[in-house]
């Protein structure tokens, strides 16, 4: 089944004129608990990855390894959601409950049972074919795969995310690894992610409101200063329509347009190599709407409660925020950075 981003609620453009002349494109990626193929774009899908080449592993020392298994993650959230899909909406009964909390658990690996090098968990894969903002990977490479590590202990902190991205030409594919290594245990459930099918929709997309000349950011903040003066003498309206949460940026796994920084003022995301600005390249959310976001939610899903299959891909970053990954234009092959919001 498709999904269709139902239209703004307001012509942005109509509202502010000369936003026009920044506004942009990103495919939203509406992934969707599914069986993909190595052949399909995907989340949490298998990979086209060769069997006589190496799988990504992450070099860094992950303390007492400990966490939950990925096959306990996947039947947790089967069983839950199988609970709470019951007629009766009881939820889980006493001995799913006692499952629940045994799936739960967490397990210390014995010494050496699996050194590093970790393996790294993949993410997503997507073809160019299937994702029109997707840029041109270097040397004709049409696929971009995406991995991470299942712990935060990296970086000065040692609480950062470890990232790894890897473009092929899908066509020089030969015999496909079947059974890639996975680790034993990860360190919070978020980075587990369920096999999704993805459903690429192109949707107009417009800068972030701090990022715009200053007489659009004026012009933007005085009109929703407006509508909340509205909403404040009328208390029976509806939520106010805003620029962030309902007429430039959607939420949920997409492809290209603009980072949003709602949580953080704009950094500048320069390459670190060549100075470059980079380019957004892959925003990974933890759900595709929620309650300060319903307006994006797809003409299929209109029927489903606000939080009701929100967050399919079971992944979560932070504390339900979103992970932008910055790549850079001139050369792909630089090294990525990234921000979670």
């Amino acid at each position: 089944m498709t999904r269709t981003t139902p239209p703004r609620p307001l012509d942005v453009e109509l509202l502010f004129p000369g936003l026009a002349a920044h506004r942009g494109t990103t495919t939203r990626l509406h992934p969707r608990p599914g069986r993909p193929e190595v052949s399909d774009s995907s989340v949490g899908g298998p990979m086209l990855w060769p069997a006589d080449e190496p799988w990504p592993v992450c070099g860094e020392a992950h303390g007492s390894r400990r966490g939950r298994r990925p096959a306990d993650i996947h039947r947790y959230r089967r069983v839950l959601s199988a609970a709470w899909a019951r007629t009766e909406h009881t939820g889980p009964t006493e001995g799913e409950r006692e499952l629940l909390g045994e799936l739960r658990r967490e397990h210390r690996l014995p010494e050496g049972a699996q050194p590093d090098p970790l393996p790294m968990i993949g993410l997503a894969q997507l073809y160019r074919r299937d994702v029109p903002d997707l840029p041109p990977g270097p040397d004709g490479c049409d696929l971009l795969q995406v991995f991470w590590c299942p712990f935060d202990a990296h970086g000065p902190g040692r609480h950062d995310l470890e990232l790894h991205l890897r473009r092929r030409r899908s066509h020089e594919v030969g015999e496909v690894l079947a059974t890639p290594p996975q680790p034993a245990v990860v360190g919070y459930d978020g980075f587990v992610p369920e096999p999704c099918v993805l459903h690429p929709e192109q949707v107009a997309t417009y800068p972030f409101a701090g990022l715009l000349p200053e007489d659009l950011r004026t012009r933007i903040d005085a009109w929703e200063e407006a509508m909340e003066s509205e909403e404040d003498e009328d208390e029976e309206t509806d939520e106010p329509v805003g620029y962030q949460y309902d007429l430039s940026i959607p939420p949920g796994w997409r492809v290209g347009g603009f980072a949003s920084w709602h949580s953080t003022d704009p950094s500048p995301m320069d390459c670190h190599t060549c100075g470059t600005p980079m380019h957004l390249l892959l925003t990974v959310d933890s759900s595709e709407w929620d309650g300060g976001s319903g307006s994006w939610k797809p003409v299929e899903d209109q029927h489903l409660p606000t939080h009701l299959d929100a967050a399919p891909t079971g992944v979560v970053v932070g504390r339900h925020g979103e992970l932008n990954l910055f790549t850079c234009p001139t050369d792909p092959d630089h090294p990525h950075r990234w921000s979670i919001q």
